[in-house]
């Protein structure tokens, strides 16, 4: 059995930035990361690789898992704003959770990321143009680093940290046990660990995990909020103006018809929509590179529809991975379909998808996404590629397409105070396993705070 002062069960972004940070302030702490996930060289998604055209649910996914966490492979896009991504600002205050976000911007420039643009919604042309229309373009500022970039500077991170944290990769943690004077880890190897502080860093593919180790020790989680949508691709010129100018444009919309909120989520300019595996279920998601000669000719960014649920029903995630099953279930994994079929209703089949003039960057399968999406969330999708298309012309055109299902399963939000511990001492959750943040700016200040109460505990 080896003894470690601190535990880190998950190599996200949250996990990332602590292990960094403890290096940075020299803790005399002894540090060890446990990540279920591979180490950068070896996380190779099979559709990337060329070896299969559809996901064949890779256990753990490499998209999802592995050092980095699921930012890793994404499209870079750090949004420095409290308005949305979590709720950290709740526990530590806006002040602080601005400032330590901004710390974050500065460690991503000085390990590669200077180059990358820092683009404002603040005092924006747009903003007018969408309260014109009844849309509501939430302020922040963003660096999008791009999913190369972002790889090469989590390498450097990763070369800062790793003479003095341990990391176990491709291991996942079995069981937890507190103990008297610390915790008591066993990992899928049979592997056991002591440590005086456990933190729970899993990121959102960590969601059961940190429920089950919640439950068992008596802590407080809250479970409400799932969001289903899907992924909407189309000509970039059409977005071409709000791209240019903004680069992620979060955009709120009311819906007439039911009064429910439907918002932009993670635009990607001239990028890819691209498969992911979730706890067994494909869904669907989308990245861009800062390289020119990796763009494409469309754009991408998500529909969303927020679903919260009051008593008795209490399993949202659940909820959400239902529809996903169901999508899986019809189309074997990601279902597309034209928006011109959709409101016509009919489904798009291959034939059809061949005249589209729109051309996927997914293999997918050409469906109905009706006998999928729920009416309601459907009719508010549907609501918003209107309204959409009052700010940006060809929004709602034919042969506009639709991938589903997107669903973001937030988790059950940990009950954990100021300095993000449970009412377990020793025992801290952060980042997106916490349920605290929904973003890879958030998740990573997290880690920060986490790191900065660790190193004065430790010297």
């Amino acid at each position: 059995m080896k003894e470690y002062d601190i535990i880190i069960v998950g190599a996200g972004a949250s996990g990332v930035f602590l292990s960094y940070e403890l290096t940075k302030l020299n803790t005399k702490a002894k540090v060890l990361m446990i990540e279920k996930g591979t180490d950068l060289a070896h996380r190779i998604c099979p559709i990337n690789a060329g070896k299969t055209p559809t996901c064949i649910k890779c256990n753990p996914c490499s998209i999802m898992n592995g050092y980095g966490g699921a930012g890793t492979l994404s499209d870079g896009k750090y949004n420095i704003t409290t308005q949305f991504g979590g709720d950290l600002h709740a526990f530590v205050g806006t002040e602080t959770a601005m400032e330590l976000m901004e710390y974050v911007d500065r460690v991503l420039c000085e390990m590669g990321g200077a180059d990358a643009k820092l683009y404002s919604t603040g005092n924006s042309e747009l903003k007018r143009i969408a309260l014109q229309h009844n849309l509501h373009l939430l302020d922040a500022k963003v660096r999008h680093l791009g999913t190369d970039r972002n790889v090469k500077i989590l390498e450097r991170m990763y070369d800062y940290s790793k003479d003095k944290i341990d990391i176990e990769f491709q291991t996942r943690v079995a069981e937890v046990v507190k103990e008297e004077q610390g915790f008591l880890i066993t990992t899928d190897k049979g592997e056991t660990y002591r440590c005086k502080d456990l933190v729970l860093a899993t990121g959102r593919s960590g969601s059961k995990w940190i429920s089950e180790v919640c439950d068992k020790m008596g802590i407080s989680m809250m479970r409400n909020r799932v969001d289903i949508g899907v992924r909407v691709e189309l000509p970039a010129v059409i977005f071409k103006h709000i791209t240019d100018e903004v680069y992620e444009s979060k955009i709120v919309y009311k819906t007439d018809k039911y009064n429910d909120m439907v918002r932009t989520f993670c635009m990607n300019p001239y990028g890819v929509v691209v498969a992911e595996n979730t706890n067994g279920i494909v869904t669907v998601n989308g990245h861009s590179y800062s390289d020119p000669s990796l763009h494409t000719e469309n754009t991408n960014f998500a529909l969303l529809v927020s679903n919260t649920f009051t008593e008795p029903f209490k399993d949202s995630n659940e909820y959400g991975e239902s529809i996903a099953r169901l999508s899986n279930m019809l189309g074997g994994g990601v279902l597309l379909q034209r928006f011109g079929d959709l409101v016509k209703g009919r489904r798009s089949s291959a034939r059809r998808m061949e005249k589209c003039f729109t051309r996927p960057t997914l293999k997918a399968t050409p469906g109905d996404l009706s006998l999928v999406i729920p009416k309601r969330q459907l009719d508010n999708i549907i609501e918003m590629v209107y309204a959409l298309d009052q700010i940006a012309p060809g929004t709602a055109n034919e042969d506009t397409l639709l991938y589903g299902v997107e669903v973001k399963f937030y988790n059950s939000k940990v009950q954990v105070d100021k300095n993000l511990e449970t009412k377990i001492p020793g025992l801290y959750a952060l980042g997106d396993g916490s349920g605290v943040t929904h973003s890879l700016s958030q998740a990573s200040a997290s880690g920060i705070h986490a790191a900065r109460i660790l190193a004065e505990k430790w010297g």
